[in-house]
């Protein structure tokens, strides 16, 4: 019967410390995961901005083009910056953190390798443009087939997003100049013309 009261008595008491160490370990994990986890966060969230883009030369004319474009001037008080269109959405974690990593250490190399003459914008655009999804466009555009006042509109648009194999396009191969082009005023686009899709 003692044996029994000192074998159970033995249990409880690796049970408790098998308990204690337990929570000791998730208290440390909190203690040091959670600094951690402010930085990387604080630090993502300061290099996504486009005055964070803009503060290396080579981005200087992307981030002037970008401010006078209808993507940071329109109506609707609406902004979309670096990281809505170059980058994947941030809830596709993964991918987002990857194309976020790749595209920092390519600017930097080029920052630290390149000389400023030999940086041609226009290669950098179009290679840019090449690498563009329809999904990324799509974040912000997202209710594009139902444009009441434009039925042409509808209609290209249904014929992209339900292209027939073959027939595939990208939202940029018709609005290729609403971005990065350079213009001597800031542009409005509720005073421009109505857009025909002709790629200005």
């Amino acid at each position: 019967m003692k044996e029994k009261a000192a074998t159970d008595a033995s249990h409880k008491k690796i049970a408790w410390r098998k308990t204690l160490f337990s929570a000791g370990l998730i208290i440390l994990g909190i203690v040091i995961a959670f600094p951690l986890f402010s930085v990387f966060y604080y630090t993502m969230v300061r290099t996504s901005t486009p005055q964070f883009c803009a503060s290396c030369h080579e981005i200087q004319f992307a981030y002037n083009t970008w401010k006078t474009s209808t993507h940071s001037n329109n109506a609707q008080g609406f902004v979309a910056d670096c990281m809505d269109c170059h980058l994947p959405a941030p809830h596709d974690t993964l991918n987002f953190f990857y194309a976020k990593t790749a595209h920092g250490i390519k600017d930097v190399i080029v920052h630290f390798t390149q000389d400023e003459s030999e940086y041609d914008h226009e290669e950098q655009r179009q290679i840019a443009y090449a690498s563009f999804k329809n999904e990324q466009c799509q974040k912000c555009h997202r209710n594009i087939l139902y444009i009441p006042d434009k039925r042409g509109a509808m209609l290209a648009h249904r014929s992209v997003l339900y292209a027939r194999p073959g027939y595939e396009k990208k939202c940029v191969d018709c609005h290729k100049n609403l971005v990065h082009t350079a213009r001597q005023f800031y542009q409005y686009k509720q005073y421009r013309d109505t857009y025909r899709g002709i790629g200005l």
